[in-house]
């Protein structure tokens, strides 16, 4: 079992910098791939962006490359999900969600994560 806890979630404006951090306990941290999803109220729960155990693959949804990073520390057992140049649209409950995964694959689809944290609100004002 892996128990994940977001953090870092807020009010921002349009063009704001946000850190999401996800602190996961219970397993051996550096065997789980982990992702980022969101959802806003009415909709499915989307993709944002996935890393290998590692660190060393990262995966991200076309509607946020370029303006988010996901990074990794395995010492700290903890996923970071930097966010950038944020839109009124990126506004949703982001999730972290784990995956035990030994190699290298990076898992994108909702259903391929086991493990989920409770969410974190994040609300960009234009």
């Amino acid at each position: 079992q892996v128990q994940l806890v977001e953090s870092g979630g807020g009010l921002v404006q349009a063009g704001g910098s946000l850190r999401l951090s996800c602190a996961a306990s219970g397993r051996t941290f550096s065997n789980y791939a982990m992702g980022w999803f969101r959802q806003v109220p009415g909709k499915e729960r989307e993709y944002v962006a996935a890393i290998s155990r590692s660190g060393g693959s990262t995966s991200y949804a076309d509607s946020v490359k370029g303006r988010f990073t996901i990074s990794r520390d395995n010492a700290k057992n903890t996923v970071y999900l930097q966010m950038n140049s944020l839109k009124p649209e990126d506004t949703a409950v982001y999730y972290c969600a784990g995956r035990y995964q030994p190699s290298v694959y990076v898992p994108v689809r909702r259903l391929e994560y086991a493990y989920w944290g409770q969410g974190t609100q994040v609300t960009v004002s234009s």
